[in-house]
């Protein structure tokens, strides 16, 4: 079991990345609350990270807060939820922000993101408030602080946060669409582009 990495981010594109370690390049998928909190290229990086063998795959997830590992592992005990899902979940809310769901019901916020539907929604809120409950009272309201990332040309930017979009499961004209509605002069890079289409639609 591969629980933690630490080495140098050399490469990513959205939602995965390559950390060197020793020559040796990890590729990891990460969800987009830990890809904001990257260091620039070149720099070191630690991640906690959770390990999945398959018959036709070994995967690596990343991810920047112990507690977002943690609920990564129990999403995917829930009856239909995978790692794919789960990274989905954790892409449109941090942990903190999740325990929120559970704690006030709110399925129309897990229905917003790709891949979950009424059924799931209703699924994750009754498996997951037992397992969250001693969490729900210790949270701190803190959300991670983003690390300033380099910036892109914005036809690559465009190109790119669509790009990771697609990989979370939105279909590609409203991954389009998505990022569209907030692009504008104000954005600095394909990262915050994606966390504000991503933010508008968990809100919307």
């Amino acid at each position: 079991m591969i629980g933690r990495i630490r080495g140098n981010l050399v490469h990513k594109q959205p939602p995965v990345i390559l950390v060197e370690v020793g020559g040796v390049g990890y590729e990891l998928q990460v969800p987009m609350t830990t890809l904001f909190q990257l260091p620039e290229l070149g720099a070191e990086v630690s991640l906690v990270t959770h390990f999945v063998v398959r018959e036709d795959a070994q995967l690596l997830y990343g991810f920047a807060q112990e507690r977002d590992r943690a609920l990564f592992r129990q999403l995917i005990k829930v009856s239909g939820v995978g790692p794919k899902l789960a990274l989905t979940i954790l892409s449109g809310m941090d942990s903190a922000s999740f325990a929120r769901c559970v704690q006030r019901d709110d399925i129309s916020s897990l229905v917003a993101l790709p891949g979950v539907g009424k059924k799931t929604a209703e699924r994750l809120l009754v498996e997951m408030r037992d397992k969250l409950k001693d969490w729900l009272g210790q949270l701190d309201g803190e959300l991670p602080s983003s690390v300033p990332a380099q910036s892109a040309a914005p036809v690559d930017r465009v190109a790119d946060a669509e790009g990771a979009l697609i990989a979370l499961g939105y279909k590609p004209a409203e991954a389009a669409r998505m990022v569209a509605a907030v692009n504008d002069d104000s954005v600095e890079n394909s990262e915050d582009l994606i966390r504000r289409a991503l933010k508008s639609m968990v809100s919307g």
